[in-house]
């Protein structure tokens, strides 16, 4: 593919970020929600990251063990990228050993599989298991905070600083600080990538061979319809703090409550703060991915002289109950010539809400389209012309 072919490309994959971006706030600016008891709150739809609702999201905060989606973030994008496996051995450190707090109760020199530790974190909340494979990947846990820090300068969390890999924060200069915000863009990542949501909604799963039950401190599982996570936290620094999230008909909506007062209004005002969201909203697909949509673009200079176009993506809107779905119009890129591959960029499609603000999907060839000879121009030269 030519530059000027990826340079277009690339503007319209920012415009489509853009507008999808802007589509769903015109759903959620109808969202009603009374005030959430806690510090601070925030509600997205994390496909494109739009807040739905926020109260205080920018206030510095301690996560306590909500800290650790930093680090559940950083070991499954290095299993995604091969730099790690979930049947790789890990061994158990002195330090590692000693680390208080909620913990899986690991001995040191015991020997487990990434994947044990990583459970015994995202369902347990383990301390220990956190201090373990931090030294695995980094060496130290000291190395591995480094790197929560940068993953965290890399995904824009300007109001984020980490001191340690668990979230415990009760001693003096110990503490990590984020926001409510910057957890929701963490968790936006983590539940679009595989493992974590898997593990995050089992209610109970067997430890050292059945010897020790890791069991969940998310309470909405299981009570709250559609939930799968993802964080607990709670430290008397930190209050009581859950990043959770659900998904119902398609819709997957995150939620974070900070600074709550008990454990049971964290989770209380949690469901409420979700359920508000289901109830108001919900998401219609238009058109799925790969699937012809719409009616064929012209391409000049080409055989055939149209091609179909399907979207790039599922074009799906997130609107209000009640509201009907709007149309969609497939617009056609300017000066679109042949010729063109098989899922080349060749137009957008748009919707528009009712409040006037359109989401776009890129709109991709179905087929390629050769450049036509010079007699099949002439002979298309010859063909009436439609009106």
């Amino acid at each position: 593919m030519s530059h000027q072919s990826r340079a277009r490309g690339l503007t319209v994959l920012l415009l489509v970020a853009f507008t999808l971006f802007a589509g769903v706030r015109a759903a959620a600016e109808s969202l009603h929600v009374s005030p959430i008891r806690g510090a601070s709150a925030i509600l997205i739809e994390p496909t494109t990251g739009q807040v739905l609702h926020e109260q205080n999201p920018d206030l510095p905060r301690s996560p306590a063990s909500i800290a650790k989606l930093m680090l559940e973030l950083i070991v499954v994008e290095r299993l995604q990228s091969g730099e790690l496996r979930l049947d790789e051995p890990v061994r158990v450190s002195g330090t590692a050993s000693r680390i208080g707090g909620s913990q899986a109760y690991l001995a040191q020199d015991e020997v487990f599989m990434l994947e044990d530790l990583m459970k015994a974190i995202v369902i347990a909340s383990a301390n220990d298991a956190c201090a373990a494979i931090a030294e695995h990947i980094a060496g130290s846990c000291d190395g591995f905070v480094d790197l929560m820090n940068l993953r965290a300068r890399q995904l824009g969390l300007e109001n984020t600083y980490y001191r340690n890999v668990h979230g415990l924060d009760d001693e003096p200069g110990a503490g990590n600080l984020t926001t409510a915000r910057d957890i929701s863009t963490i968790a936006r990542r983590l539940v679009a990538l595989p493992h974590v949501l898997e593990w995050s909604q089992i209610s109970e799963a067997p430890f050292r061979n059945g010897t020790f039950i890791l069991r969940n401190t998310n309470k909405l599982l299981g009570r709250f319809p559609g939930m799968d996570g993802l964080k607990t936290g709670y430290t008397r620094k930190a209050g009581w703090c859950l990043c959770a999230t659900a998904e119902r008909n398609g819709l997957r909506l995150v939620s974070v409550v900070m600074g709550a007062d008990s454990e049971k209004l964290r989770f209380a005002e949690s469901a409420r703060l979700l359920g508000s969201g289901f109830a108001q909203l919900r998401r219609e697909v238009i058109a799925e991915a790969g699937t012809p949509f719409g009616a064929p673009v012209r391409v000049s200079g080409g055989h055939p002289e149209s091609v179909q176009a399907r979207p790039a993506e599922t074009l799906a809107v997130v609107l209000t109950r009640g509201v009907q779905a709007p149309d969609v119009k497939l617009i056609p890129r300017a000066a679109l010539r042949a010729p063109l591959a098989a899922g080349d960029t060749v137009g957008v499609y748009e919707v528009v809400t009712g409040t006037g603000e359109p989401v776009r999907v890129a709109a991709v060839a179905a087929v390629a389209v050769k450049r036509a000879s010079i007699f099949q121009r002439f002979a298309g030269m010859l063909r009436p012309k439609r009106d």
